[in-house]
């Protein structure tokens, strides 16, 4: 293993930390990083493929990695991939090269692209009710969130993660706390 590579490696990934997601352009509320984003896509990913039966681990690590060329190519937005194309394939193979998760990187990454193994499926469908997750917390208008939430909801694929998505509309972000109140 080249200790120096998977250090700068490891450096260029923590700078996702710092990288606030695109979507605050339209909806300056959101504080959302990459790198939170990532964290919340893989846990939720766990849920549903727990109950979606699928490879957990394979799902998780989708999760965690389908954004790191973001480090490189920085998060573009539904608006800005109308105009902006980014070479985000480049960008994920220079940035795993010569580090010891390389191959398997670039394989999970492919197949999450790809969309046609259950687990890239339930990984994809994470990633969209993350959307959900975070505006439903800073969205105000009523009428602005449901269009948002529809919209997320719109291209998910698993039935669990359609009822997930129906929940988090219907709660309120804060009621985990009001719980712990009573």
């Amino acid at each position: 293993m080249n200790r120096d590579r998977v250090a700068d490696f490891l450096f260029e990934i923590g700078t996702l930390r710092n990288m606030r997601r695109m979507q605050s352009q339209i909806l300056p509320e959101s504080n959302d990083s990459i790198a939170s984003h990532s964290f919340e896509v893989a846990i939720i990913g766990m849920i549903l493929a727990r109950s979606e039966n699928a490879d957990e681990n394979k799902v998780i690590k989708m999760c965690l990695f389908h954004d790191i060329a973001e480090a490189r190519i920085g998060d573009a937005n539904f608006i800005h991939k109308f105009y902006v194309q980014a070479d985000e394939d480049k960008a994920l193979r220079d940035q795993i090269a010569d580090t010891p998760i390389a191959e398997e990187i670039l394989a999970i990454i492919n197949e999450f692209e790809a969309r046609e193994s259950k687990e890239a499926i339930i990984a994809k469908d994470a990633d969209l009710l993350d959307q959900i997750l975070v505006q439903s917390a800073t969205i105000k208008n009523a009428e602005d969130k449901k269009l948002w939430n529809e919209n997320s909801a719109k291209d998910l694929q698993t039935e669990i993660a359609k009822e997930l998505a129906k929940a988090l509309s219907d709660t309120n972000p804060l009621s985990w706390v009001y719980k712990m109140a009573e």
